[in-house]
């Protein structure tokens, strides 16, 4: 089934792992019960113990219940078992980069944090509230996921923007990328994602019979000038405004549609969460765009200079932090 992700395309570069987190969260989330709940608060440990300082970092304190933490984290997020020096190292670092961040005046106000965490959580189909109940559900606190997003989003931003210039990837890294591949060519598409609504619950027999009315629609309409008359004539339909997308900004079996059918028609009708979706194609176009195989090459080469810039610039940080090891 093809899935329209007609949305802006994120900037490249940014390997913040937060996908990462709220992937395999979701893979792995269960409800939380009551008996869940009470081995949840028994398993926490000794107060004295779990708030033992591990390390101390430029004046902060880490502490041993912040490596368990750490530890449950990362087994959660991706499936393997750290090592109690591993996440000490992890927690040094997240303390090294936002220390880093607010000497260059990147300070990632609470509210910052919230609103990542809520958009982890949305991707997730989950609230807030639920994800808090997911995380405790595994004896992790909000305030541990909160913490490493804090950090990902401070370190992201602070070496992208003290290095843009290092971090470009010139013509000439790219050369050849294109040449002798089947999508060597690039588009620009205008399109107008149309949707054709379905209360959600409603039996199947209303789905298809609202699929049927698309397929039926959809071959009336020769150009997006009559989609836009007809769709938003009807009731329980909209036509939304107009979207600009390049053959790289989309998956291969969509781009492959786009580029065979004639301009002023409509795609195949989708069942998806809002009812069934069609995408009317308004024009397409030749352009000097990145095609998708140039782009690939094009944020491979930018996420390999980012990762050697990001290990480099970390490791000239801790050789000048005051690091003190309790343990």
């Amino acid at each position: 089934m093809l899935r329209w992700n007609l949305q802006p395309s994120p900037e490249i570069g940014l390997k913040t792992g937060l996908n990462m987190i709220a992937t395999f969260i979701l893979r792995t989330a269960r409800a939380v019960s009551l008996a869940a709940a009470v081995l949840l608060t028994s398993g926490f440990g000794s107060a004295v113990m779990a708030q033992s300082v591990a390390a101390m970092v430029n004046g902060e304190a880490i502490t041993n219940f912040d490596i368990d933490q750490r530890i449950k984290l990362t087994q959660l997020t991706t499936r393997k078992t750290i090592s109690r020096q591993e996440a000490l190292d992890e927690l040094i670092n997240d303390k090294l980069k936002i220390k880093e961040g607010k000497r260059y005046g990147l300070d990632m106000s609470s509210s910052d944090i919230d609103g990542a965490y809520g958009n982890m959580a949305s991707r997730m189909r989950l609230n807030p509230e639920q994800l808090n109940k997911t995380l405790e559900g595994h004896g992790i606190r909000p305030e541990t996921l909160k913490s490493r997003i804090k950090a990902d989003m401070t370190w992201g931003n602070l070496v992208r923007g003290r290095f843009q210039s290092n971090l470009l990837v010139p013509e000439k890294d790219l050369a050849g990328f294109d040449s002798g591949k089947s999508d060597g060519e690039s588009f620009e598409y205008l399109v107008r994602p149309i949707v054709l609504i379905v209360p959600r619950g409603s039996p199947s027999s209303t789905i298809e019979a609202r699929r049927k009315e698309a397929e039926l629609l959809r071959n009336r309409i020769s150009s997006c000038d009559e989609a836009q008359e007809l769709f938003r004539s009807m009731r329980d339909a909209a036509i939304r405004d107009q979207l600009t997308k390049t053959s790289a900004d989309l998956p291969p079996n969509l781009r492959e549609l786009l580029d065979k059918m004639p301009v002023g028609k409509l795609t195949p009708p989708e069942v998806t969460k809002q009812g069934i979706e069609m995408v009317a194609l308004c024009s397409r176009k030749p352009t000097k765009a990145d095609t998708p195989a140039k782009r690939e090459a094009r944020e491979k080469i930018y996420n390999q200079k980012y990762e050697a810039k990001s290990k480099s610039y970390l490791q000239e940080i801790r050789k000048g932090a005051m690091i003190e090891m309790r343990n």
